[in-house]
């Protein structure tokens, strides 16, 4: 069985249902375009679906929402990771210079 290649490309779906939003017929919409109106419901649908609801709808805007603060989360564990590490080399580099306590001793130069 052949897979269905869609007839009409992404950017005539998009344009058409940014139309959709605003028309006030949706029908004469879809006849304006030459295609059928359970066409352009279709993709509104596939689109909603893609996108996890609209970002008009409140879910929508949620799961925007939840993947910008899924971003600044993952960003402030690499942060706190990287001064971490930062923080045990200094650590590290304390107690094996100094391990008696007492400061270095300098050699003076001969003058």
């Amino acid at each position: 069985m052949k897979k269905r290649v869609n007839k009409y490309p992404k950017a005539f779906r998009l344009m058409a249902l940014k139309r959709m939003k605003n028309c006030e017929s949706v029908s004469a919409l879809a006849e304006e375009l030459g295609i059928h109106l359970k066409v352009l419901y279709h993709w509104k649908n596939q689109l909603k679906a893609m996108e996890g609801g609209t970002e008009d709808s409140p879910i929508g805007g949620l799961h925007k929402q939840v993947g910008e603060l899924k971003r600044l989360l993952a960003e402030k564990t690499l942060e706190v990771d990287f001064f971490k590490g930062a923080l045990q080399k200094i650590e590290a580099r304390r107690q094996g210079s100094s391990s008696s306590g007492e400061t270095a001793s300098m050699t003076r130069s001969g003058k």
